[in-house]
């Protein structure tokens, strides 16, 4: 396959064989499921692991997307400690400020930045989000930033002091278009600050539920580097950071505009020196999934050999890929608890899990819950005291197989 990036050829990784849309829980179980072949590879030049094939970007991205960032408590926090941090520490005056935040969801970061009486403007490619976010007074608009987007957005409200993206940019294929509207929106001074899952964490943790269809990239430092690199941009700092697993904060900014942080030219060496511009890295990595998808349906099957009742707490886009590469159905796992009315009542997708809510798992717990956020484990371990005390006990697949002992 040729590289997103430089169109240079790839190497292969790991073949997922055939996977629904992550978040396309189903109504009826009967309903027939889009698939495309998820295969991933590397590409040595960019040191930028990828997914090969993508479905359409309004099959991931709609009016019913069921995702909705300010459920989770942590990443509220997150977001207001990530705004105070870049926006009470700038020189300019409020009123001056213009910021932007790409993939802005139901605007939980932007409220933040709403609260500073600072202009902003929210950019999302489904509706559904951009509604909620218009219901808090947040300023968003629906669409797919790239440089033709990003022209419009400069002619309506001027350059941006500060563009923010969390856990979005891994989304977006033709990640030159975009990184070119980045620079066209930018202000001569102005930061770029993303978050994405690290790959450095998937590789250490074997967290392969990180390749989903939205995923079509795993960043390092130095593939981020190389990306911004092509459209004079530059990645000035990188700062890990414990979210989603295992993240890095990237900031960006004209060429010649910063030094490269002491931490960014530390973390870049560290991987060069771990061989992250190797295939052998990722080969390795591939078999480890492999003897992970064994071991986690041997647990569950001999559990079920057991007795035992076993279901999911979270139906997440991660667990799909975890589901289907594993061949886990319902026979397994009898059903999953999530909190997000959009999800309840509906099956998982390709393997028909059904979906309920939490408050009825709560009413007759089961014996097992495979924890599919794990995360968010402190959390939801933190809010599920009660399940723990009444005897549920806790499976996790990341980074290893094992039943919790709390």
């Amino acid at each position: 396959m040729k590289c997103r990036v430089c169109t240079g050829l790839t190497e292969p990784v790991i073949d997922f064989g055939d996977m629904p849309i992550a978040n396309a829980f189903l109504s009826n179980p009967d309903d027939n499921t889009y698939r495309f072949r998820m295969t991933t590879s590397f590409c040595s030049a960019c040191a930028l692991f990828q997914l090969d094939n993508q479905p359409k970007p309004e099959l991931m991205f709609h009016d019913q997307y069921p995702f909705f960032t300010g459920l989770s408590n942590s990443m509220k926090l997150h977001f207001g400690e990530l705004v105070a941090s870049y926006l009470d520490n700038t020189l300019k005056k409020t009123e001056e400020l213009f910021v932007t935040e790409i993939g802005s969801n139901d605007g939980t970061l932007l409220e933040y930045v709403k609260k500073r009486n600072i202009r902003h403007l929210g950019i999302d490619p489904s509706p559904n989000v951009v509604a909620s976010s218009l219901k808090k007074g947040v300023s968003a608009e629906v669409g797919f930033f790239g440089k033709e987007f990003s022209k419009g957005v400069k002619n309506q409200y001027g350059k941006a002091d500060f563009i923010f993206a969390a856990n979005v940019i891994c989304h977006i294929p033709d990640i030159i278009d975009f990184a070119e509207g980045i620079r066209e929106l930018l202000d001569q001074d102005g930061q770029f600050v993303f978050e994405e899952p690290y790959i450095g964490s998937m590789l250490s943790k074997t967290s392969y539920d990180q390749i989903y269809d939205e995923h079509v990239f795993i960043f390092g430092a130095l593939s981020v580097q190389n990306i911004f690199r092509r459209v004079g941009l530059q990645l000035v700092d990188a700062i890990p950071q414990n979210t989603h697993g295992g993240s890095m904060r990237y900031v960006i900014m004209h060429k010649n505009c910063r030094e490269v942080s002491e931490g960014a030219r530390r973390i870049l060496q560290d991987e060069i020196d771990a061989g992250f511009e190797n295939i052998k890295i990722y080969l390795d990595f591939a078999a480890r999934c492999e003897s992970r998808r064994t071991e986690f349906k041997e647990l569950l099957s001999k559990l079920k050999s057991q007795g035992a009742k076993v279901a999911g707490y979270a139906a997440t886009s991660k667990s799909t890929t975890v589901l289907n590469y594993c061949s886990i159905g319902s026979d397994l796992i009898q059903y999953i608890s999530d909190s997000t009315l959009e999800k309840q009542g509906k099956f998982t997708p390709g393997t028909h899990i059904p979906v309920i809510s939490q408050e009825e798992m709560r009413l007759d717990p089961p014996e097992y819950l495979v924890l599919f956020a794990w995360n968010h484990e402190r959390e939801i371990l933190a809010k599920e005291v009660a399940l723990t005390k009444h005897g549920v006990k806790w499976i996790k697949f990341v980074p290893s197989i094992e039943i919790l002992d709390i």
